[in-house]
């Protein structure tokens, strides 16, 4: 091991560098350190992309119901065949869209609590985030950076059985 400052090499154990002084920071201290504090802020994260996902189901199903639903039908609007179609369509996704919202909001609260699933549910719906540019992409690619590693399992374990 080398210090990072001037390039002496270390001695195990060794608390300072002998040369230029500078405090020696190990690997693992700096691993452990990023769960802990970046854990809290991805669950901030996962609930604020959650409610921008909710509100995003509740505006299509609006349009499904007022547009397509034949609330707002004009004369010279969609023909029926497309209606007949579009409106179930549109209902679907905004259900679909809202069960994903629920289930970030569940991984968000699960990270806040240090939930020993909450882990788990995160990672999942990060792989799925991963294909929702721009924000659940940069979420997931977050998300993965932050649990995925061996010692990122390791030490959120470790912080759940302490909570």
């Amino acid at each position: 091991m080398f210090c990072d400052q001037c390039g002496t090499q270390l001695q195990v154990g060794q608390s300072n560098c002998a040369r230029c002084g500078k405090p020696v920071v190990l690997a693992n201290t700096y691993r452990k350190n990023r769960v802990q504090e970046h854990v809290r802020l991805l669950g901030i994260l996962w609930l604020a992309y959650s409610g921008l996902m909710a509100v995003g189901a509740v505006v299509v199903w609006i349009v499904a119901q007022t547009v397509f639903g034949g609330m707002l039908r004009a004369p010279d609007g969609p023909p029926a065949e497309v209606i007949a179609w579009l409106h179930p369509l549109l209902t679907f996704i905004s259900g679909l869209i809202l069960v994903l919202a629920a289930a970030g909001f569940i991984a968000g609260w699960g990270l806040l609590q240090r939930e020993p699933w909450g882990r788990v549910v995160a990672l999942v719906l990060a792989f799925v985030a991963l294909f929702k540019p721009p924000l659940g992409t940069a979420l997931g690619i977050y998300s993965l950076w932050v649990l995925l590693p061996t010692q990122s399992e390791d030490e959120y374990n470790a912080m759940s059985k302490a909570a």
